[in-house]
């Protein structure tokens, strides 16, 4: 098996959910090192980020989360989630262009 490093990043996110990353083959799994949200407006923001799963419940891994205007917030704090083949994981604000993600993941292929 191998396993790669990678950065997933995604600029302005706003009021619709949108994917982030998903794991297409030939990743067998992939594991979500950190996740970095940026608020990029003059105002304060809430967020979310959540997975949803093709084969099993959809989930929130945290929702309506206050960020400060310029501020980011790093999301894992050493915690490690493993995303399996077609899970996606998803992010949305309370206000549109608001939220730059930058999401750090290791892809185990066979």
């Amino acid at each position: 098996m191998a396993n790669t490093f990678r950065l997933k990043t995604k600029s302005s996110v706003g009021v619709t959910t949108v994917g982030i990353y998903t794991a297409t083959s030939p990743v067998t799994a992939t594991v979500i090192i950190g996740i970095t949200l940026a608020n990029v407006t003059g105002t304060g923001i809430n967020v979310g980020i959540g997975i949803t799963r093709a084969t099993a419940n959809s989930i929130s891994l945290m929702k309506n989360v206050p960020i400060p205007q310029g501020s980011s917030l790093e999301f894992m704090q050493g915690s490690k989630i493993v995303l399996e083949a077609t899970d996606t994981l998803t992010a949305v604000s309370d206000t549109n262009n608001s939220l730059d993600v930058a999401l750090t993941i290791m892809e185990i292929t066979p």
